[in-house]
């Protein structure tokens, strides 16, 4: 067995709780819960680590209006981290695919609109040149792309809170699979940053 190689990578992040969930019960919008520790040097450092490889960013519909309603206001922002400011730069500036069969065209620079499946849509991407495809926090995106064997490395940062509900990101009748760690780093509040990369 070996690790992927060649060709762009699908790199999928996503926060968790201690129960596996990636939002809480009664609204899935309310993220407040990732807050405390979404801030910490641990969790800005595995998401630099991420969008600095990338030159693709594959979003749901969803994710994207939340992410670029806040993200571009953070540039030039009085006191804002610069890693939180690098990753609006990032964001604002890549290529971005947003996969909705509702919008029409893009409220966004730089961004194409794709009423496809994400595990097409990937494929795709993967065969064209470029560094990295991320995939920050959608979680339709990824739960479709794992389950569909399509993700080459998975980034998770694992924050100390039992939700208990709510979605999980690892749904049941995923395909077996196979992975090896490539980073772990811990930090403030229990924050806990993993990186795997897909064993093929």
């Amino acid at each position: 067995m070996t690790r992927q190689t060649g060709g762009r990578r699908i790199v999928t992040n996503m926060a968790l709780s201690l129960d596996g969930r990636y939002a809480a019960p009664d609204d899935p919008l309310d993220m407040s819960w990732v807050m405390p520790y979404a801030v910490t040097d641990v969790a800005r450092d595995h998401l630099t680590g991420l969008w600095e490889t990338a030159t693709t960013a594959l979003l749901g519909r969803v994710n994207a209006e939340g992410f670029l309603g806040f993200w571009p206001s953070v540039i030039g922002m009085e006191g804002a981290d610069p890693r939180d400011e690098g990753f609006a730069k990032w964001l604002v500036g890549t290529d971005k695919v947003v996969l909705s069969s509702t919008l029409e065209e893009a409220p966004w620079e730089r961004t194409t609109i794709v009423d496809q499946p994400a595990e097409e849509v990937a494929a795709d991407l993967r065969a064209t040149e470029g560094g990295d495809i991320l995939v920050p926090a959608s979680a339709s995106v990824i739960k479709a792309l794992l389950a569909a064997g399509q993700v080459d490395r998975l980034a998770l940062t694992v924050f100390p809170v039992v939700l208990g509900g709510g979605p999980r990101l690892f749904d049941d009748g995923l395909p077996a699979s196979e992975w090896t760690l490539v980073s772990r780093t811990a930090g403030e509040h229990g924050t806990l940053a993993l990186v795997y990369d897909a064993i093929r």
